[in-house]
């Protein structure tokens, strides 16, 4: 692949419009569970769980501290304690809603609407009074005052509650719209067969332009915007699927045009665009770019190669003919006020920077990732960073703490007291960070997606990924650097292991001049799904991964809920299914691409082959409809509706039609019926530019 410039854009976003509170597993500070280094003792959870071996024995501790005599009593306080290690332990002590002292201990019946198992109809809360009530417990986690804090006493359940009812009315709780209760034992999720795929994908080709991002207009119109690497970005409107209607889009026309101050380049460009929660109102929105600090006097950052990293500039080569630190990462802002009577009736907006968010010089011309978005429900502006480029990190950026490359950052932007410029993590910047809620993710390599929360750890250089806004999980295209291309679940302080890992594989860099992290020091999250690069083609193999979606559009019913990924190289899509749901366990199938009969715009097909060509796939696109999109060198695709290409779906004559989408003049956002556990996760889009010539 020497030679052959590639740029991939990692681009997704993904709203999971299901219904609220349906349960994903999750422990109460908030990681995904895990596999423990060895088995849990006390607790006898097995596979994965929310406690290690430390946490195991405090457990231990706290139960022989209760001091209960019968053993009845004794077992089920046992149980109901080694529950913090249950993988659905956020939501059994409903830590967003209302945190719990003990788990919601499930009363009577189980709602027909329960995702949980029907096991969970069993009264526990019952068992337990009937067991317990007239035995003395010492420092009982039953014994609560007013305010909700437990009493250190030696008491009575009959002394402190006047009946079961009572008890139950405070301790019990069914499962109910999708939430969990504890029956005794770990929870137990119904499993619901996804329907078969079909045997490919439909696409209908609706323009011929190459575009590297695309963001759904915060009105919920049929309107999006779609950006270019060089620095333009325009308003399109899209036709309804199978309409025969191209996409609407006025290229002398653009909304934005930032090709004066970006600097556009095989791995550089425009890296991502992220419209505040609030836009409609205030007009605020927010563009990440590379620039050249010798073309433009205000491209000026702290190099992210310095004496607090271990890493001296002075000493990198230079690359392509640019010296370290030349090219910066820039997040500014942007407004529409002014422009019309409402921001969302802006068709077009100035060029002047409101504020300048972030800057930074980037060692070396790849690597660098840029992609930003606001999370859904706590407003923040999250800027995914790579790992600054070369072969190997060779100085192991990404597991540098101290780095801000090769992270996640999360931006109180509502409030930032100054320019968020030259950041790095060091002692004595700490708490000024803290103060405008600033958030490290350790990933690694090329970028990181964040995940179930914010925070994360180490991945390699490419990033693709899909935030399911409504179970917090955000699965993460990770581009790897030799054979092994990936798909992450991303959780708050995950460490996905690169350049210790590339995949599950160990990575060796070629050089590491700043050092390296031994194996035994971390403890790596494995991808849930990837493929080897020889799956691609047999000549070019793969160039890097090109993450999507949860498919959530009933176009295509038996996509529905299946994480959709690419190649840039591919000319086909994997569906990512996860069985049981919410389990975290997936498998993934190749499916091949076909272009419907009755397309607006011809599909060009490849040379010998009845597939279409659609030349580099860069990334994935979603609109207010939730139809997904593929965006590649060759135009703009839609996933459209398997019979249009004769493929069969079982359930697509009996899914009702998609609602119209409100006109912009409405003024109106499509409703989002998500008060989601943890309420943090992203709608967005993810882009990451990579140089591949050293492959």
């Amino acid at each position: 692949m020497d030679g052959i410039p590639s740029i991939i854009f990692l681009f997704c976003n993904t709203l999971l419009l299901t219904r609220y509170g349906s349960s994903y597993p999750l422990c109460i500070d908030l990681r995904s569970p895990f596999i423990p280094k060895s088995p849990l003792a006390f607790c006898q959870y097995s596979g994965s769980v929310c406690c290690n071996s430390t946490e195991d024995v405090e457990l231990q501790k706290q139960f022989k501290s209760l001091n209960v005599s019968g053993h009845g009593c004794a077992s089920l306080l046992k149980s109901t304690l080694c529950s913090r290690c249950d993988p659905f332990s956020a939501e059994l002590y409903r830590i967003v809603s209302a945190p719990r002292v003990v788990p919601v201990l499930c009363n009577s019946t189980v709602s027909v609407n329960s995702s949980q198992s029907q096991l969970a109809a069993t009264d526990f809360c019952s068992r337990v009074w009937d067991e317990c009530h007239n035995l003395s417990i010492s420092n009982s986690p039953f014994a609560i005052d007013k305010g909700g804090s437990v009493v250190n006493s030696s008491s009575k359940l009959t002394e402190l509650w006047e009946s079961k009812g009572a008890f139950c009315n405070e301790f019990g709780g069914a499962s109910d719209d999708g939430s969990v209760c504890f029956d005794g034992g770990p929870v137990s999720l119904n499993s619901s067969e996804s329907p078969s795929l079909p045997s490919g994908i439909c696409l209908e080709k609706i323009a011929n332009g190459s575009y590297l991002n695309m963001v759904a207009h915060p009105d919920g119109s049929n309107r999006v915007f779609l950006a270019n690497q060089p620095g333009k970005i325009w308003l399109a409107t899209v036709p309804a699927e199978g309409s025969g209607e191209t996409l609407g889009l006025d290229e002398s026309n653009p909304f934005l045009d930032l090709t004066d101050e970006v600097y556009y380049d095989t791995a550089l460009g425009m890296m991502g665009i992220a419209f505040h929660p609030n836009f409609q109102q205030n007009g605020r929105f927010f563009a990440s770019f590379n620039c050249d600090k010798v073309k433009w006097p205000e491209c000026s950052g702290r190099c992210s190669c310095n004496s607090d990293m271990g890493c001296d500039p002075s000493k990198l080569p230079s690359e392509n003919g640019a010296q370290p630190c030349q090219y910066h990462s820039i997040i500014a802002e942007f407004s529409a006020n002014g422009t019309s009577s409402q921001p969302s009736l802006a068709t077009s907006v100035q060029p002047q920077e409101v504020r300048r968010i972030f800057t930074m010089g980037l060692p070396f011309t790849a690597h660098h990732g840029g992609q930003i978005l606001f999370g859904p429900e706590d407003g923040y502006l999250y800027f995914m960073m790579g790992d600054g480029g070369s072969i190997g990190d060779p100085y192991n950026f990404s597991q540098n703490k101290k780095s801000l490359l090769g992270k996640i950052m999360r931006l109180d932007i509502d409030n930032i007291p100054i320019q968020v410029s030259e950041l790095y993590f060091s002692d004595e910047r700490v708490q000024e960070l803290d103060r405008i809620k600033f958030i490290l993710a350790f990933v690694a390599g090329d970028f990181l997606l964040v995940g179930p929360f914010l925070v994360t750890n180490l991945l390699l250089h490419a990033l693709v990924k899909t935030f399911m806004k409504k179970d917090l999980r955000l699965p993460n295209g990770d581009m790897l650097m030799d054979q092994y291309e990936e798909v992450d679940l991303i959780t708050k302080g995950g460490n996905y292991g690169w350049r210790v890992y590339e995949g599950q594989f160990l990575y060796h860099p070629p050089t590491a001049p700043g050092g390296n992290t031994s194996v035994s020091s971390i403890n790596p999250i494995f991808p849930v799904m990837g493929y080897n690069h020889s799956e691609v083609n047999n000549e070019e193999g793969s160039a890097s991964i090109t993450g999507g979606y949860f498919y959530r559009s009933m176009t295509d019913p038996c996509m529905y809920g299946r994480y959709l990924f690419s190649d840039l190289y591919a000319g086909a899509i994997w569906a990512g299914t996860e069985n049981p749901k919410n389990s975290g366990n997936f498998t993934s199938t190749k499916l091949p691409l076909s272009c419907a009969h009755d397309t607006p715009i011809p599909c060009t097909t490849a040379a010998g082959s009845s597939f279409p060509s659609l030349g580099f796939i860069f990334s994935f696109g979603q609109d207010n409809r939730k139809d997904m999109f593929i965006l590649a060198s060759s135009g703009v695709y839609r996933i459209a509706r398997p019979s249009r290409c004769s493929y069969v779906c079982s359930m697509e004559n009996v899914t009702a039609p998609v609602p119209s989408s409100p006109s912009p003049s409405d003024g109106k956002r499509l409703s989002k019926p998500l008060t989601v556990l943890l309420s943090i996760l992203f709608s967005a889009s993810l882009l990451i530019l990579l140089n591949f010539q050293h492959i």
